[in-house]
């Protein structure tokens, strides 16, 4: 029987841990906090709980395969609502956007706003539908160690009926003409990394998913999702060591030996690492045994970061419903303020999540549970000034959009930005979305989920294939998961044939 080390409890942890232990190995998880989930781990503080990273719940059809592959569902470990609506965006100077949470709804608010548009949608939609199932199908389970891979005629012929080679803005303009259907359609690439002019198109299949399969909440919140995939890990024999911080990775004769940890030594047949590749490489591995030098992640161009605030207020918020967006400023700006030259952005645009609008159990009764996020650059300066710049800047425009005072209900508030990121995650430059999507970082052009000197050294995660998200770091984990495998089948380690 082979023993699998995994650094790192996130979701590509996790995920990866299930795979490895469904095929007989013995598995331990490594996590260097107190609690288990990566970035989305949760606190409690006077009877509010806070979700600490992912908010949204989108692409159900990954978390009903992952489960699906262990003979359960998610409705195993906890119960899904869709959120009433999906979400809503505030515009300067107009009456916020409701998105409704099913298409028909979708199609006839587009054409409200636009005369014609639904039509255009349905277009979208269609052309969105196919980019997903060749993702899907053909793209997103890769492993990407090659080009050989994406080397035959379906793939070739899918990637071009991708428009991967047209970018997001360009191609939602060719759809809409109004203003704010085409912030609405751009957002989330917000979080891609790169200026919607930069992002290749076919990224519309978040569009589709969000649009076709609904925004969905786990009761409880999304560290139901974290809980569940432990359960399934403890269940198929995982052992999780929490407190437990990888120190160094040992090796030996081309292989990973062991690692060591401020809880003793720990010897495997084959290590998969889903912490901050960034920091495994540089800080864990001696330099002869690196993929990257230094200089390699120097030129790599980040997904942004974020200002976090966690807040509890007891009275409830006017006019927010769960999911809300702060367009009421410069997409454009703010975008080149991230991305262009990196720095703390004059007018912001952020994103609002208010739990306790769908869930009772994350607030007092009367209360409210509020998530704040600003987007920002990777690596830029970090000062509790700063924050409190920024918190004040943003109260006073959600006072202004809600109508009523806010700063003066609040009981509970925590700030969250570079620093912890650095601090908590080992995150490169504070990251908190890994690399951009863009087209020279896709595929085999990002970092590689093999390491190219030890045999027996896999990655997964945010900054490797297919990127940054819960839904691609569930793939993440199952990928590198297979690949250890396929290691340990070769080298007649493997108790059971992959």
């Amino acid at each position: 029987m082979a023993t699998i080390n995994i650094i790192g409890s996130g979701y590509s942890g996790l995920s990866a841990a299930c795979f490895a232990a469904k095929k007989g190995n013995t598995v331990h998880v490594f996590e260097k906090n107190a609690s288990i989930g990566g970035r989305s781990r949760y606190f409690k503080e006077q009877e509010f709980l806070f979700d600490m990273g992912p908010s949204w719940y989108w692409m159900p059809d990954v978390f009903e395969n992952f489960f699906g592959q262990f003979g359960k569902s998610p409705s195993d470990y906890y119960t899904l609502v869709k959120t009433d609506p999906a979400f809503q965006v505030f515009f300067s100077g107009s009456s916020p956007l409701k998105v409704p949470n099913e298409l028909e709804g979708i199609y006839q608010l587009f054409e409200s706003i636009e005369p014609g548009s639904a039509q255009q949608l349905k277009k979208f939609m269609k052309e969105g539908g196919l980019k997903y199932a060749i993702a899907m199908d053909q793209l997103i389970y890769k492993p990407a160690l090659s080009w050989s891979e994406y080397a035959t005629f379906n793939v070739v012929k899918g990637v071009f009926k991708t428009h991967i080679f047209k970018s997001m803005s360009s191609y939602v303009r060719s759809f809409f003409k109004d203003e704010r259907l085409i912030a609405l359609m751009e957002f989330p690439v917000l979080f891609l990394g790169a200026m919607p002019q930069q992002i290749p198109a076919l990224y519309s299949l978040m569009n589709y998913a969000a649009f076709q399969m609904g925004t969905w909440y786990p009761m409880g919140g999304m560290y139901k999702v974290v809980e569940g995939m432990a359960d399934l890990a403890k269940s198929l024999g995982v052992e999780i060591h929490t407190h437990t911080e990888v120190q160094k990775i040992l090796t030996a004769h081309h292989k990973v030996q062991e690692l060591a940890t401020t809880r003793g030594i720990y010897r495997a047949d084959a290590t998969i690492a889903t912490g901050d590749y960034h920091h495994i490489e540089q800080h864990l591995l001696d330099e002869e045994h690196r993929n990257y030098k230094e200089s390699y992640w120097n030129e790599r161009t980040m997904a942004p970061t974020s200002l976090i605030f966690y807040l509890g207020t007891t009275k409830k918020i006017d006019k927010l419903v769960h999911h809300n967006l702060f367009f009421d400023a410069d997409f454009k700006q703010h975008a080149a303020d991230i991305y262009k030259e990196p720095r703390w952005p004059e007018d912001p645009l952020f994103y609002v999540c208010a739990p306790s609008k769908t869930d009772p159990a994350v607030a007092p009764e009367g209360h409210e549970n509020l998530f704040v996020l600003i987007p920002l650059a990777a690596g830029i300066n970090d000062t509790p000034e700063l924050r409190e710049l920024y918190f004040d800047k943003i109260m006073t425009r959600m006072e202004k959009t809600c109508g009523h005072s806010i700063r003066d209900s609040i009981v509970v508030k925590r700030s969250y930005c570079v620093s912890d990121f650095e601090k908590d995650y080992n995150a490169y430059k504070g990251n908190a979305y890994g690399l951009a999507n863009t087209l020279m970082q896709t595929a085999v052009l990002k970092p590689s989920m093999q390491n190219k000197h030890l045999k027996n050294l896999f990655y997964a995660g945010q900054l490797t294939v297919p990127g940054p998200g819960v839904p691609p770091a569930l793939i993440s984990g199952q990928i590198a998961a297979e690949q250890t495998q396929k290691y340990l089948k070769k080298t007649n380690q493997s108790v059971i044939n992959a």
